[in-house]
C-alpha cells in the first residue's frame, strides 16, 4: 500500500525531485546541529488551493478577440463569462489528463518508476466497473516483512505518540513548518495540536501507523506519515481499508529519499495489521486517479482576504462592493437548528448512514467512528461568538420541535494557514465543509434532488452564518458529495486547487467527482471527506 495523500482536504500536493513520488512539501532550515546531515535541493512547492485567477492579460487578449468576432454588447465578450469558458477549459484539461493538477504538467507514465511497481491502476484502461476488486491478494501475517524497511544511517525510525505533549509538539512544528504551501509560498496549513489528535486518533487507531524519522545523533523529528483505520464502500462492496495522510519531510533531506522508504514502511505496518487497501488523494496526476474534485471558496472577510492575496479585485469591482455582496445574515433561518449534542449521536448516525448510500464510494462509520468525527473536536469551556476554546468541529442538527427528530445536520472544521510573512494578518482563518445529511433525500423519488438541493442550500447558507460569526475569513468546499448543485448559489467561487482520489490495491471505474461520470452526476461518485 505504498501510498502517498495530500491533506484534505484541502490543498493538493506538490513535485518531490529526489523520487517518483510528486507529493512533498516542506520549507524552513534546519538548525545548526543537524546541518551537516542534510543537503539543499529544490522543487515545486505543494499547491494550495486559492481562490481562482487567471492572468488580467490574457482575459483582455481573449476579450477583445471575442468582441471583433461577436459584437461589443455580446454576452460571450462580458469578462465573467470568459473568465468561467477559460476556467472550464482548464478543468477539462486536467480531467482529460493532459495536464496535471494546479497546472503541473502531467508526467508521462515512464517516469513513474515506483509506482509502476505497485498494485495501483497503471492506466483508465485497468479500471472496470465489472471487475471491482483488489489487484493483488491479501496475505497472511507471518508472509509479511517482519522487520522494518532499512533507512540511511543517519537517521532511525520513530513510532510517534500523540498521547505525549512533547511528541505531538514535535509533529505539529514539523507540519507547521515543512508541510504544504501554495505556489507562492504565501500559505502554509497550522494544523492545532488538537486538530492532529481528532484526525490522528479515531476509535481503532493503531500507533504503529504513525510513522516517524528522526535525526540518529539529535533525535529530532525530520519526517512523518500515517495511516488511520476507514472503512470504504466501493460500490457494491465494503472494504477495511487506511487512510494515508500527513506525509511530511524536511526540506533539507530531500537528497536522502526518504520519501519512497517512508510509503513502503507504513505499508508494511498496515499489511501487518491485515489491511491491504488504502485511500489517499494527491495533487499531481499518479497512476491513476480514480477521481478528480475541485476546490471552491466562499469568502467571508473580503479585505482581509485581499489583503493576503488569497482573492483579487477584478476590474470594474471595489473591494466595498465585493463586501456588499459577499455579505451574510447575522442569524440563521432553519427552524430547530441547534449544537449537536452527545445525546444525538445514535439517531444522526441512522440518518448520515442511509445517506451516504448516495455515493459511488462513501465513508462508513460505526456510531463510536461517528460520535468521535462529529464531537470530538467540539472545543472546551462555552462558546462565545459560535465558537470555542480549542475548537476543531462545529455540528449542527435540524431538530422537528414536534417529534424530536433529527431531520438534517451539517458540519464544517477548522483548519487555519499561516500567511507567510504577513505581520499583518499571520493566520487565515479557514473553515472546510465536513459531512452532512437531510431526510429530504427519501421517500418519494419525484423531485428528490430538487429537494435535496433547496435543503442544503438552506443548511449550507445557516453554516455560513455560523463561520461568519465564528470569525472565519473563508469557506471551502470539494465537488463531492451533494456539494456541486449548491455551491454557486451560495457564491462559492471556483478555486485553482483540485484534489485526485486514489485507491491502492483496489480498482473501480472512475468516480464523479468535478464533473459527471458514467451517467453520475458530479460530486456523487465520491462520499468521502480527507482531513
Amino acid at each position: 500500500m505504498s501510498t502517498s495523500t495530500s491533506t484534505a482536504p484541502a490543498a493538493d500536493n506538490a513535485n518531490n525531485s529526489d523520487s517518483d513520488h510528486d507529493y512533498v512539501s516542506e520549507d524552513n532550515q534546519v538548525e545548526p546541529s543537524d546541518a551537516q546531515l542534510v543537503s539543499s535541493s529544490k522543487k515545486k512547492k505543494k499547491k494550495k488551493s486559492k481562490k481562482s485567477k487567471i492572468p488580467q492579460d490574457i482575459i483582455d487578449k481573449v476579450t477583445e478577440a471575442v468582441k471583433e468576432e461577436h459584437g461589443e454588447h455580446s454576452e460571450a465578450a462580458k469578462e465573467e463569462n470568459i473568465r468561467l469558458a477559460l476556467e472550464h477549459l482548464k478543468i477539462m484539461d486536467v480531467a482529460k489528463g493532459k495536464v496535471g493538477i494546479g497546472g503541473i504538467n502531467r508526467k508521462d507514465m515512464g517516469e513513474h518508476k515506483f509506482w509502476a511497481t505497485q498494485p495501483v491502476p497503471q492506466s483508465s484502461q485497468d479500471q472496470s466497473p465489472s471487475d471491482d476488486g483488489p489487484i493483488e491478494p491479501s496475505v497472511p501475517r507471518e508472509q509479511v516483512r517482519q522487520e522494518p524497511y532499512p533507512i540511511p544511517k543517519e537517521f532511525v525510525w520513530s513510532t510517534i505518540d500523540i498521547n505525549d505533549p512533547n511528541q505531538l509538539k514535535e509533529l505539529y512544528e514539523l507540519l507547521s513548518l515543512h508541510y504544504v504551501e501554495d505556489d507562492e509560498a504565501a500559505f502554509r496549513f497550522n494544523y492545532s495540536a488538537e486538530f492532529l489528535q481528532w484526525a490522528l486518533q479515531p476509535p481503532g487507531y493503531h500507533q504503529e501507523w504513525l510513522v516517524g524519522v528522526r535525526v540518529a545523533s539529535t533525535k529530532r523529528l525530520v519526517a512523518f506519515i500515517s495511516g488511520v483505520p476507514i472503512t470504504l464502500k466501493i460500490r457494491q462492496k465494503t472494504v477495511q481499508a487506511s487512510e494515508i495522510n500527513y506525509l511530511c519531510i524536511h526540506k533539507k533531506l530531500r537528497s536522502k529519499r526518504l520519501t519512497p522508504i517512508l510509503i513502503k514502511e507504513v505499508t508494511r505496518q498496515c499489511h501487518l495489521k491485515g489491511i491491504f487497501q488504502a485511500i489517499y488523494t494527491v495533487g499531481v496526476v499518479l497512476p491513476t486517479p480514480v477521481s478528480v474534485c475541485r476546490y471552491y471558496h466562499r469568502s467571508l472577510n473580503i479585505p482581509k482576504l485581499v489583503d493576503v492575496k488569497f482573492t483579487y479585485v477584478p476590474r470594474q469591482m471595489t473591494v466595498a462592493r465585493m463586501v456588499r455582496q459577499s455579505k451574510v445574515p447575522t442569524t440563521t433561518s432553519c427552524p430547530g437548528l441547534r449544537e449537536m449534542e452527545d445525546r444525538d449521536v445514535e439517531q444522526v448516525h441512522k440518518l448520515f448512514s442511509r445517506y451516504m448510500g448516495r455515493f459511488t464510494m462513501a465513508h462508513i462509520m460505526s456510531v463510536e467512528d461517528f460520535r468521535h468525527q462529529m464531537l470530538k473536536g467540539k472545543g472546551v469551556g462555552d462558546s462565545v461568538d459560535s465558537r470555542r476554546d480549542k475548537q476543531v468541529t462545529w455540528t449542527y442538527v435540524v431538530e422537528n420541535p414536534e417529534t424530536k427528530q433529527i431531520t438534517d445536520f451539517f458540519s464544517f472544521y477548522s483548519l487555519p494557514s499561516t500567511v507567510i510573512g504577513d505581520t499583518k494578518h499571520p493566520v487565515l482563518e479557514a473553515a472546510y465543509m465536513f459531512y452532512s445529511a437531510t431526510d429530504a433525500a427519501f421517500g418519494d423519488g419525484v423531485g428528490v434532488e430538487s429537494r435535496v438541493k433547496a435543503r442544503l442550500t438552506e443548511l449550507y447558507g445557516d453554516a455560513l452564518v455560523i463561520a461568519n460569526n465564528a470569525k472565519f475569513d473563508v469557506v471551502n468546499a470539494l465537488t463531492l458529495l451533494d456539494n456541486v448543485p449548491v455551491l454557486k448559489d451560495l457564491k462559492f467561487g471556483e478555486g485553482n486547487g483540485f484534489l485526485n482520489f486514489y485507491l491502492y490495491n483496489w480498482k473501480t471505474a472512475p468516480l464523479a467527482g468535478v464533473n459527471a461520470t458514467g451517467g453520475v452526476d458530479p460530486g456523487k461518485g465520491v462520499g468521502v471527506v480527507m482531513l
